[in-house]
């Protein structure tokens, strides 16, 4: 079923130990119109701190629930690089999320997520 973006805005981010916030925006790829970051509010927890998640993290969502599990821990989250959520991200910053979350670079392949056919891990 197909599903409109803008019904994801709100729903819970849940890590492998906890909440970690809620979704607030998106990244979308302008050359292939993929969402490649959703911009999550943490809210009080990191000081309303934002962060990206790559929709490599996903698991499956709960619609009824309005959750997306994620397969990251708070900690990942926590001690991920920072960055302005305001500003374009620029391919260094990517290869720097990437690095510390163990993806593949989606630049470096042949389809939409690089190597890998799909966003999920």
């Amino acid at each position: 079923m197909l599903r409109n973006i803008t019904e994801l805005r709100g729903y819970a981010i849940l890590a492998t130990d906890g909440h970690i916030g809620t979704v607030d925006d998106f990244y979308f790829d302008d050359e292939d119109w993929a969402i490649r970051y959703l911009v999550v509010d943490t809210g009080g927890w990191l000081s309303g701190r934002k962060v990206l998640i790559s929709p490599l993290s996903l698991g499956h969502p709960d619609f009824v629930g309005r959750l997306l599990p994620v397969s990251l821990t708070k900690s990942q989250v926590e001690h991920s690089p920072d960055i302005d959520t305001r500003k374009p991200v620029s391919r260094q910053h990517e290869a720097e999320l990437f690095e510390y979350y163990g993806y593949p670079y989606y630049w470096g392949g042949a389809g939409l997520w690089g190597w890998v056919r799909i966003p999920a891990v």
